[in-house]
């Protein structure tokens, strides 16, 4: 366990692999799950605020889903989440599927496009990296939580170029925690990754 101030981050942030492979995984993170995408209560004004901007982004069902639900539902464990759609195995409302099957996030084309400047949902951009509230919420527990089959191929990917998931998901961390924070968990990791590897010559010569 890593702590940084009130920041708890699990050892597998920094010392497994991972890279998103959409090819193969065709973004079913925005459809495999038990609810939406979470969002923070900072990020509820931001879904209104967008909403009519990326309208054009997503189908007339979707649009049609968003306007009986709401742009963001209330789960009992979970928090608020994004709707999602039931007749396309529960996907995300906001998302949908180009021509190579590929779900796409209207939020993240629509920023793309220079139309909002908000990218996506934190918890999103962070995927698989699972970040959650401790007791009383005085603190933040960060972990590495890929879906087994679905991650196989990003974690297979990973270890082929050798990216640690922290480095991988750098522009989500920063925007979460701050430049600051990845700096020092870049230190922390980089400091350990040396000292794996002279330990590992110190047991050879052994």
């Amino acid at each position: 366990m890593i702590v940084i101030d009130n920041i708890l981050v699990s050892d597998d942030v920094v010392e497994k692999q991972f890279v998103c492979d959409l090819a193969k995984c065709k973004g079913g993170c925005c459809e495999e799950g038990d609810a939406g995408a979470p969002l923070d209560d900072d990020e509820l004004q931001t879904v209104l605020d967008s909403y009519e901007k990326i309208r054009s982004y997503l189908s007339d069902e979707a649009n049609a889903e968003i306007e009986k639900k709401g742009k963001y539902v209330y789960h009992k464990e979970f928090g608020w989440v994004t709707p999602t759609l039931p007749s396309d195995n529960e996907i995300c409302v906001y998302g949908s599927r180009d021509e190579n099957g590929i779900i796409k996030c209207a939020f993240e084309q629509a920023y793309k496009d220079g139309v909002i400047a908000w990218k996506k949902p934190v918890s999103c951009h962070l995927y698989p990296i699972i970040t959650r509230k401790g007791r009383n919420g005085n603190f933040d527990k960060v972990n590495y939580e890929p879906r087994e089959k679905l991650c196989k191929p990003a974690c297979g990917l990973g270890q082929k170029l050798k990216v640690p998931v922290y480095a991988f998901l750098k522009d989500a961390l920063v925007r979460k925690y701050g430049q600051e924070f990845y700096d020092l968990l870049d230190k922390i990791a980089l400091k350990r990754a040396s000292e794996g590897t002279k330990e590992n010559i110190k047991s050879k010569a052994g």
